[in-house]
């Protein structure tokens, strides 16, 4: 057996750049040929910093060099599952196995070590026969098992404790994500640049509650891979829920540039929509940027124009699946924290082909325009198209039968919000109290997001700024520290916070 220790940042050179890329050190002792090293070396980096395309390719390089080299096709197969995105491509995690060999026992002789073994029996698993449920569970146990068995091994600490993450199937579950948090603390204490083991833990603390145990590995994790995309904007999961808006700005102008660097290598011009965009257009409205925020929507909105004939929007209700639905989705943000509502931007549609995500957000979106301008006719007109659009999205979603019930109960807390401030414009103030006591129910019973408010107008802000519109100023203050508990650093609320903290102040003075 070869025992390869190598550091990727120290070997890897670029084919469109001067210097070393950087995806982080890892070391795997393995039984590969020594030419397949560099090329498996750089894909396990690049399969713990999520560049799941980037480490296939590299895995496949080294399935070239040495076809005998089991754990090339088992780190191929690899990045096919997203643990944490709770997404796997089952078909193509097999087809890749398969190269290797055709069933599970054939492909285990291959593996020339026990702990190369191990390693293959649990990616049977999780590749195997049952539901992804079943098979994600069924995988954590072997990994726990491979862990224990090989304690010094980082990455199968990495990996199993990413495996407990990826059982969280009904959304961020605390008593999971810090059972994993605990298994990765525990290797980290030795391993302090590990790729996996800070991207992981970054995952374990992106809340609120938690996010200041991550802000050491946040802190870090850029310099660890500064040439993977992801592991720049991760970092932001961490200044995001601790409201460090200049610091989400910068981790995502820089994981922009890594991504736009790589598709000018491949002859692609620059990235204008998605989840990095998208977070940082959100930024820039929290710091109160609001000319760099319309910015970025109109590059969204660019590149949905260019590339609309690509654009497949598929049945996912996650605005990053699509362009037209990450354009639809900032374009939404925009306006409801920007209140530009007689803009430009306001006028902007959606391209025909768009999904029911997208549309969701545009019909939202116009409801809450024309409300705004107290344009109560039209106002009701688009709330019918909101209630359809909002019963289409609610269908799709129960067919798919997600745990995480996010997605299919946000059309009925838009409609709520969207009917409790007509309800105001129309004099029914006790009415509109109830609609939007209801949408806070609802938003209160989902389980805690990473990012961006999947609630884009966060109900217990829209509940606050409705109380202190009718005078009710300490009502309105609980209700903004409560949405400042789920939402730090957000402008709107911090704003609605300060003014009722100084009516409350001259209150207590008098």
């Amino acid at each position: 057996m070869y025992v390869i220790a190598l550091a990727v940042s120290l070997m890897l050179i670029g084919s469109q750049a001067s210097r070393a890329t950087e995806y982080g050190r890892v070391d795997f002792a393995n039984s590969g040929a020594p030419a397949a090293q560099a090329d498996f070396l750089e894909g396990l980096a690049l399969l713990h910093d999520f560049e799941y395309p980037a480490a296939a390719s590299a895995f496949r390089r080294a399935e070239a060099v040495d076809p005998s080299f089991a754990m090339a096709y088992w780190g191929e197969a690899m990045t096919f599952n997203h643990a944490v995105w709770m997404q796997q491509d089952l078909k193509s995690a097999q087809a890749a196995l398969n190269k290797l060999a055709l069933t599970p026992p054939a492909r285990r002789a291959k593996a020339k070590t026990e702990r190369e073994k191990g390693y293959f029996d649990a990616v049977e698993i999780l590749y195997g026969d049952g539901s992804k449920e079943e098979r994600d569970f069924r995988y954590e146990d072997a990994m726990r098992r491979l862990h224990a068995r090989y304690p010094d091994d980082v990455d199968a600490a990495a990996f199993y404790g990413l495996a407990i993450l990826g059982t969280a199937h009904a959304g961020r579950d605390v008593a999971t994500y810090m059972r994993a948090a605990g298994v990765l603390e525990e290797a980290w204490i030795n391993h302090r640049d590990h790729p996996g083991l800070v991207h992981y833990l970054i995952h374990s603390y992106d809340d609120p509650a938690h996010a200041p145990l991550g802000l050491r590995a946040a802190r870090i994790y850029a310099k660890i891979a500064p040439d993977a995309g992801h592991a720049q904007h991760m970092t932001s999961h961490i200044f995001l829920a601790l409201g460090m808006w200049r610091e989400v700005v910068e981790a995502n102008i820089a994981a922009i540039a890594d991504v736009d660097r790589v598709r000018k290598a491949a002859g692609k011009g620059p990235v204008g929509c998605g989840h990095y965009p998208s977070w940082l257009g959100y930024a820039y409205l929290q710091l109160g940027q609001k000319d760099e925020a319309r910015s970025a929507v109109a590059s969204c909105r660019a590149s949905v124009e260019s590339q609309a004939a690509m654009d497949h929007p598929g049945m996912s209700m996650d605005p990053d699946a699509s362009l037209a639905g990450a354009f639809a989705n900032m374009r939404l943000r925009y306006l409801l924290d920007s209140g530009d509502w007689t803009g430009e931007i306001a006028g902007w549609t959606l391209p025909k082909t768009a999904g029911a995500g997208a549309r969701l957000d545009f019909a939202f979106a116009r409801v809450m325009t024309e409300i705004m301008q107290r344009h109560s006719a039209a106002a009701r007109e688009a709330l019918a198209e909101l209630e359809a659009v909002g019963r289409e999205v609610a269908d799709i979603e129960t067919k798919r039968g997600a745990s995480d019930p996010s997605y299919r109960v946000r059309p009925e807390i838009f409609l709520l919000e969207a009917r409790g401030l007509l309800a105001e414009q129309e004099g029914d103030l006790a009415g509109a109290e109830r609609l939007l006591r209801q949408a806070v129910d609802l938003e209160e019973k989902l389980p805690v997001a990473f990012g961006p408010p999947t609630i884009d107008k966060p109900t217990h802000e829209l509940l606050a700024e409705f109380l202190l519109r009718r005078g009710r100023k300490d009502e309105a203050h609980a209700e903004f520290e409560k949405a400042l508990a789920s939402t730090p650093g957000r402008r709107l609320a911090e704003q609605g916070l300060e003014s009722t903290s100084a009516s409350k102040i001259t209150r207590e003075v008098r």
